[in-house]
């Protein structure tokens, strides 16, 4: 069997050796530490930084599939019930107004996240930055591509985008750093 096959069967059994009680309580955990990230929001040039999308990363590479998208998926949901665990609005009409298409790319993200974590591609620093990078595109190419349905593309890629690049980079940085950091101690 190949050694990615290996890393697949090994996390499919990770994921299975969790009793539904404990899978339950970490979708809850993720769901409130998303909540949590959505809510602190840092001062930060040119908008405020919020930690969502960073969150929601690292729920994907921690969670692997199908926990990321659980996790993910009640996040949606507990704000479309109203709930408020966005960072600003919540509801069936802020769902579907102009960050729709970012929450949905909160949810594809989390689950390409999880992939990589499942085949083993983030064990390597080089894997870990592609994957985290690569999750980031998921997640503003469906958020920029509903904004431009709304308000174009040249309006959108100057609201949804060019104003979010440089915390998102930091983001991203901080977000690979914690990764890293968790993989080596449970590597010890």
């Amino acid at each position: 069997m190949p050694v990615h096959g290996k890393t697949i069967l090994a996390a499919r059994a990770r994921s299975n050796a969790l009793s539904r009680p404990v899978q339950a309580l970490l979708v809850l955990a993720g769901v409130g530490v998303l909540a949590a990230s959505a809510h602190v929001a840092i001062p930060f040039w040119p908008v405020p930084m919020t930690m969502q999308s960073g969150t929601v990363l690292l729920i994907g590479a921690a969670y692997g599939s199908g926990l990321a998208e659980a996790t993910l998926l009640a996040y949606l949901a507990a704000g479309a019930l109203g709930l408020p665990v966005f960072a600003t609005g919540a509801g069936l009409a802020y769902v579907a107004g102009p960050t729709g298409g970012y929450l949905l790319g909160y949810l594809l993200a989390a689950s390409f996240m999880g992939f990589c974590a499942s085949r083993g591609w983030m064990r390597s620093v080089a894997g870990t930055i592609a994957a985290f990078f690569g999750g980031t595109v998921i997640l503003y190419a469906l958020g920029l591509a509903w904004l431009s349905v709304l308000l174009g593309t040249h309006k959108a890629v100057a609201l949804g985008l060019v104003p979010f690049l440089p915390a998102e980079a930091t983001k991203i940085a901080m977000a690979i750093l914690l990764f890293r950091a968790g993989h080596m101690i449970r590597s010890r």
